[in-house]
């Protein structure tokens, strides 16, 4: 089978709906987080992968941290269309605390819904 090579999404074409993502679930803000951390604590966040799986949306995630804190540095470890098995770390997020725990829910729905699909389309390739 014959592989088709993909360029990454251009982030235009993802920006405003993780910005929309962001507001929805957001509402009001994240009282949790304004009332217990620090705006000027830094943190190191490690995404690790449940279960074995196809990678994708790696760059929508990074946006969703991004949003909340421009100068977050989202290291990626797998790339987008990789396999990798459970407890693989996926990639690693540094930034501000607060920025952090605020937009991880919406990184990582976008993050395991994305590649959900992916792993369900590599078994039907693969079974093809």
């Amino acid at each position: 089978m014959r592989s088709v090579p993909f360029a990454p999404l251009e982030p235009a074409l993802y920006r405003e709906a993780v910005r929309r993502a962001l507001a929805e679930d957001l509402g009001w803000g994240d009282v949790t987080t304004e009332a217990t951390v620090d705006p000027q604590v830094r943190a190191r966040g490690v995404i690790i992968a449940k279960s074995d799986c196809v990678i994708a949306g790696l760059d929508i995630a990074a946006e969703a941290f991004r949003q909340l804190d421009p100068a977050a540095v989202f290291t990626k470890d797998v790339e987008d269309g990789r396999h990798c098995d459970s407890g693989t770390t996926v990639a690693v997020v540094q930034g501000s605390a607060s920025a952090m725990l605020t937009a991880e829910r919406t990184a990582l729905n976008f993050l395991q819904r994305l590649s959900g699909s992916a792993s369900v389309t590599r078994r039907y390739v693969d079974a093809a």
